[in-house]
């Protein structure tokens, strides 16, 4: 079997095109966001409301979402063994898993979103926005699930560039959508404000769902076909599944914190966060696109059980994303307060702002190595091992210094240090845990 090629062509092969397939879902909130946030009237209203509902979906997505990592290790170890062909009944059972458990989490959360949005402070014209914002956005969950397992089955394969073209498309055509949505077009179009939004935002995510199904059948051997029994593979993505799933609790509960704790300060404040956590978003996603190519490569390289090529494929991919980490945060520090302006206009939303986005450009080098250890953890299957950092992370650093600066009334800032300490303590973790298990094996 020929060896799995490691160079800086091959990885950058993978990264650049998993970076654009990555920030589609990001880009979609984001644009909602600043479109949103622009709005002549109720625009700080608006922008409160898209930060709120994209947080929870979010939570939702990668909740869920996280099966995509799971697929992906499974097809990438089995590649790597030479047992690909025995995986044939697997890829469909996989995504007729994704889509069920995405139908049983929306009806369950389909009908209480105002008591969700009151729990997460929002009130007044915030929760009505909210509302209608995700009544429309949310159908575009079970289609978004089924995207990300059929990246997840490309990421498998070693391929990225599929992925790549269909969120590229979807990204596109939901910034068109929502100018022409949001903002109407005079003699055509009335303009339709969050709703707009929502609706753009529903249009692509039906159009990359319907690329993804295309695209998979015609250029892979991929087979969609229900069959049974179920594949023996099934048992551990389920339990792949499930250990990514508490991990991805534990995430989310750190971010919805943070969002329950800026809305509770007032609409500026939410308004403010979310524009700093649409940006952070954003660059965690397009780190996330070496990650990917350490994900994708060292899950093939634990099924050919060459730990040398690992540990050297390692210190490449966390080297690039750290030089990444520090031209996005030098790209922070430049476009500064332009950044700002783009989302919102009211004075004191961008005085807040501007008060606390030094600490999103402070989180981005230990994001660097968080996100990419975390992503080539995640081709490894060392789910069980995510998931207690998580935890730790959440429950030993990040809710005692929100809290803590909560009482010491730090505001926005602290809650941003609650979300550096949470990353660093990760990134720790995962380094801790490479060196004492993989870089011996690497040695022998």
């Amino acid at each position: 079997m020929t060896a799995t090629n490691i160079s800086f062509k091959r990885i950058q092969q993978l990264a650049i095109p998993a970076i654009i397939a990555g920030i589609a879902e990001p880009v979609l909130s984001s644009t909602d966001a600043a479109v949103v946030g622009n709005i002549a009237e109720f625009g700080t209203e608006s922008l409160a409301a898209v930060g709120i509902v994209g947080t929870f979906l979010s939570a939702l997505i990668w909740i869920l979402g996280q099966t995509r990592s799971a697929i992906s290790a499974i097809i990438s170890q089995n590649l790597g063994a030479g047992k690909i062909e025995d995986l044939k009944s697997f890829p469909a059972q996989a995504i007729f898993f994704n889509i069920a458990l995405s139908i049983i989490v929306l009806g369950s959360t389909y009908f209480f979103v105002e008591e969700i949005f009151t729990l997460l402070n929002a009130e007044g014209m915030v929760l009505d926005f909210s509302i209608d914002y995700y009544n429309i956005r949310v159908w575009g969950f079970p289609l978004t699930l089924f995207t990300f397992a059929v990246f997840g089955i490309f990421r498998g394969l070693q391929n990225t560039f599929w992925p790549m073209i269909i969120a590229a498309i979807g990204a596109s055509l939901n910034i068109a959508l929502d100018f022409i949505l949001v903002y109407g077009v005079s003699g055509y179009i009335d303009a339709m404000g969050v709703v707009g939004a929502a609706w753009a935002s529903l249009t692509a995510q039906i159009v990359m769902a319907i690329l993804s199904f295309a695209l998979l059948l015609k250029k892979t051997n991929v087979s969609l076909r229900l069959t049974l029994p179920l594949h023996p593979e099934i048992s551990r993505l389920v339990r792949m599944s499930l250990n990514l799933f508490l991990r991805s609790v534990a995430l989310n509960t750190a971010l919805i914190l943070s969002t329950r704790e800026a809305a509770a300060l007032g609409k500026e404040y939410i308004a403010a966060y979310t524009i700093a956590f649409n940006i952070w978003i954003f660059t965690a996603f397009f780190l996330d696109g070496y990650g990917a190519a350490g994900n994708i490569l060292g899950g093939k390289l634990l099924g050919e059980r060459n730990f040398t090529s690992l540990w050297k494929l390692t210190k490449k991919v966390n080297l690039y994303n750290v030089g990444v980490a520090t031209i996005l945060a030098l790209l922070g520090l430049l476009f500064y307060e332009p950044l700002g302006v783009l989302f919102n206009k009211d004075p004191e939303v961008l005085r807040l702002f501007y008060g606390m986005f030094f600490m999103v450009l402070i989180c981005l080098p230990f994001n660097a190595v968080a996100f990419t250890l975390d992503s080539i953890f995640k081709g490894l299957g060392e789910m069980g091992f995510l998931r207690n950092v998580l935890l730790g992370a959440t429950i030993l650093g990040f809710i005692p210094v929100l809290y803590f600066s909560k009482f010491m009334g730090w505001g926005l800032v602290g809650i941003w240090a609650a979300l550096v300490v949470w990353v660093a303590f990760r990134a720790i973790a995962l380094l801790v845990k490479y060196n004492n298990k993989y870089l011996p094996l690497a040695k022998r």
